[in-house]
C-alpha cells in the first residue's frame, strides 16, 4: 500500500507531534526605559522599528506609534510581504522599502549582528539601537507597551492606550484576538467576525479612527499569507475578498 507523505509543517521546529503551533521564545528582551534604567533610554532619533504591515502584532506598534505621535521620535521601515526561506527582505515596493538604517538586505542580518549564534526564526516587529548597533527586542507584546508607557516625555500624553485600572483586563484579552487571514487561510471558518454584530461593530468603530484604517494594508496582509505558506496554500492564489465595507456606519453610540 502506498502511504501518503505527510505534509511539512510551515515551521517544524515550532510544531508539535499533534501540529499544533508552539511559538518560538523571543530571543531579544531588553527593554526600553524613561529613566534609562535599563541601558536603553527613551530618546529621540535612536531607535528604529522595523515592520511588517502583513503582521498583527508589528501593526499593533503601528498603531501606537501614530496615536502617540512617535513618529518623529522612532522611525519605522517596512519589510516586503514576500517572505522566503531567507526570511523578511528589505525591497523597493509599494509600501514597502530597502533598509535606511543599516542598508541591510534581509532583517536576519540585524538579528545575526546582534547574537551570531541566533539559529531561530527571524520575526517582526523588532526595535533597533543605532547606537549600540544592535537589536533592543523582539518581544512584540512589549514593544506596543514601551511605545505607549516609555516615550511620555515625547508622546502625545493625551492619548492613554493602556489606562492602570483597565491593565489586568487588556492584558487577558491580548492574549486570545484574531487578525484578517484566519477564517480562510488558517482553516478558522466556524464563525466570522461579521457574525458577532457587537464585535464587527467595534472594529469598524476602531478602523475608522485616524491611525488604525489608513494603517491597514490588506494587499500585504493577504499577499504575505497566500503567497509564503506554501503547505497551506500551495497554488499561491490570493483572493479577491472578503468584500466588507469597514466604513459602514457602526452605530456604537447606542451602546453609551
Amino acid at each position: 500500500m502506498t502511504m501518503t507523505p505527510t505534509p511539512l509543517a510551515q515551521f517544524p521546529a515550532e510544531t508539535s507531534q499533534d501540529g499544533g503551533f508552539r511559538r518560538q521564545p523571543n530571543a531579544f528582551t531588553d527593554r526600553i526605559t524613561r529613566d534609562g534604567s535599563s541601558g536603553f533610554p527613551a530618546e529621540p532619533g535612536r531607535y528604529h522599528l522595523y515592520v511588517s504591515l502583513a503582521c498583527p502584532w508589528a501593526h499593533r506598534a503601528i498603531i501606537v506609534r501614530r496615536l502617540k505621535r512617535l513618529e518623529d521620535v522612532v522611525s519605522l521601515s517596512v519589510v516586503d510581504p514576500i517572505r522566503d526561506e531567507r526570511g523578511w527582505a528589505f525591497h523597493d515596493g509599494p509600501g514597502h522599502s530597502v533598509d535606511p538604517v543599516n542598508g541591510f538586505a534581509f532583517l536576519s542580518e540585524a538579528y545575526l549582528a546582534t547574537d551570531p549564534s541566533y539559529t531561530g526564526r527571524y520575526t517582526v516587529p523588532v526595535i533597533w539601537d543605532r547606537v549600540t548597533q544592535r537589536i533592543v527586542t523582539n518581544d512584540y507584546p512589549q514593544i506596543t507597551l514601551m511605545l505607549e508607557t516609555e516615550f511620555e516625555n515625547y508622546a502625545d500624553t493625551g492619548v492613554d492606550l493602556y489606562p492602570r485600572a483597565l491593565r489586568p483586563e487588556i492584558d487577558a484579552l491580548t492574549a486570545v484576538i484574531f487578525d484578517a487571514v484566519y477564517h480562510g487561510h488558517f482553516k478558522c471558518n466556524l464563525r466570522r467576525l461579521v457574525d458577532y454584530p457587537n464585535l464587527w461593530g467595534y472594529a469598524r468603530d476602531l478602523y475608522q479612527l485616524p491611525g488604525f484604517g489608513d494603517t491597514v494594508n490588506f494587499d500585504h496582509i493577504k499577499r504575505h499569507y497566500y503567497m509564503t505558506h506554501d503547505q497551506l496554500n500551495p497554488s499561491r492564489i490570493v483572493p479577491k475578498g472578503p468584500a466588507m465595507d469597514w466604513l459602514a456606519a457602526h452605530d456604537r453610540a447606542r451602546l453609551s
